[in-house]
């Protein structure tokens, strides 16, 4: 970290915007962009697969896609920040997803789209781990605000797209509907252009881009307690979470629920990570040990769940609102990830490796679900997946909430 942002992080507090408002507009618009390639397809693959000619499984593909890249960027993503430095590697990401889904959305096969859509979602990778330390970069001293603050943008890019997409393609067609996106992509990559022309040296004090040179050694998060319990505390949140935007509606709907109730309770399930985006990081950041509130989320799964698999239509929408609440633990987890680190080099490692091997794990939740769902004819032995999930959360929770440093337990040496 430089000079200037130590000094003002010694001094406590500083106005939110006082020579930092153009990075502050930087991360929020890049949080807005991490998710509008997979919400902005989804809704849509139907009509796209009419109009190009791939089947159903072919959409299975798509929806791997999103978890395998941001899994393969996490693990890239800090060996590209030391090479590039941080602001050159969240330009690099917001250009990656703008191209990535402005092109995509001309394509006239199969083929393209998947690569395109790659390209994409591989820029929202980068995105993912780049900008944790890009806020303990600038905002050190408003950790837990700016962690709200972009946790909610992220949240907003997911929900968005999701509830315009079908109108947008109903008034125009499916490509302006998805390729309309990539506008909000090329907007986030211009602030980052006008912090990296102004340079290095900086009148006001405050934290300049850094050079490639000045990025610390690579360090070692997987020689960490520290790192491990991050990784699968996100993770186990991760496959949780995408196993019930995936499944919540056929479980519903087997159980005598239309089709569009139990759509809308994917959106009731969103909402609630909303409210989790605003209220998880101030009070992580307030608790010297947060694992109390991850107990706490462990409880809502373990109701929520139970009345899902026994009662699914006495009380759907109280069932799905709880099951929300427990996801907390994802904001939870890229609040720490900050807290946990004394540098942004500590920040970067510790975000890739997070997000690297969470993502990872994410990407056979909904898959293994839905095999067992078919294996076995109920959703017993899903459920049972989903409650080895929660205690695994649990056990990694212990290890990533306690109030240590990565750095002083990864066998690396950071400045």
């Amino acid at each position: 970290m430089t000079a200037p942002a130590t000094a003002a992080i010694a001094r406590g507090p500083q106005p939110l915007f006082a020579g930092r408002l153009l990075v502050f507009a930087a991360i929020a618009m890049s949080a807005l962009t991490l998710r509008l390639a997979v919400t902005s397809f989804s809704p849509l693959a139907s009509q796209i697969s009419g109009d190009l000619g791939f089947s159903s499984t072919v959409v299975g593909v798509f929806g791997m896609i999103p978890t395998a890249m941001f899994a393969v960027f996490g693990l890239l993503t800090p060996a590209i920040a030391r090479r590039l430095g941080l602001e050159w590697t969240a330009l690099l990401a917001m250009m990656m997803a703008g191209v990535g889904m402005l092109t995509r959305a001309m394509v006239g096969d199969t083929w393209s789209l998947l690569t395109l859509s790659a390209l994409a979602l591989g820029g929202m990778g980068i995105g993912n781990v780049v900008i944790p330390p890009l806020v303990k970069r600038y905002f050190g001293d408003r950790l837990a605000l700016m962690s709200s603050i972009y946790i909610t943008g992220v949240q907003i890019g997911t929900i968005v797209p999701a509830l315009v997409a079908v109108p947008l393609a109903e008034v125009f067609d499916w490509r302006i509907s998805l390729g309309v996106w990539s506008l909000l992509g090329f907007a986030a990559a211009a602030p980052w252009l006008m912090i990296l022309a102004r340079g290095r040296k900086r009148s006001d004090g405050t934290a300049a881009p850094e050079r490639p040179s000045e990025s610390h050694a690579p360090g070692r998060p997987w020689r960490s307690p520290v790192g491990w319990g991050m990784a699968g505390m996100f993770g186990m949140t991760s496959l949780i979470t995408y196993s019930m935007f995936t499944w919540i509606p056929k479980i519903l709907t087997e159980a005598g629920a239309s089709e569009a109730f139990a759509g809308s309770m994917v959106a009731v399930f969103s909402f609630m990570g909303l409210i989790a985006a605003f209220a998880a990081p101030s009070v992580c950041a307030r608790m010297r040990n947060p694992f109390p509130i991850v107990v706490g989320c462990a409880v809502c799964y373990a109701i929520g769940f139970t009345g899902l698999f026994l009662a699914p239509m006495s009380a759907p929408i109280l069932w799905v609102l709880v099951i929300g609440l427990g996801p907390s633990t994802f904001p939870m987890s890229l609040t720490l990830i900050n807290l946990r680190t004394r540098t942004h080099a500590g920040s970067a490692a510790l975000s890739g490796f997070t997000q690297g091997i969470g993502y990872t794990v994410a990407c056979i939740g909904p898959l293994l679900f839905g095999v067992l769902h078919e294996s076995t004819g109920g959703w017993g032995a899903p459920f049972a997946l989903l409650a080895a999930a929660v205690v695994v959360v649990l056990i990694s929770a212990w290890a990533a909430c306690k109030p240590r440093m990565l750095e002083d337990s990864w066998g690396a040496k950071t400045a």
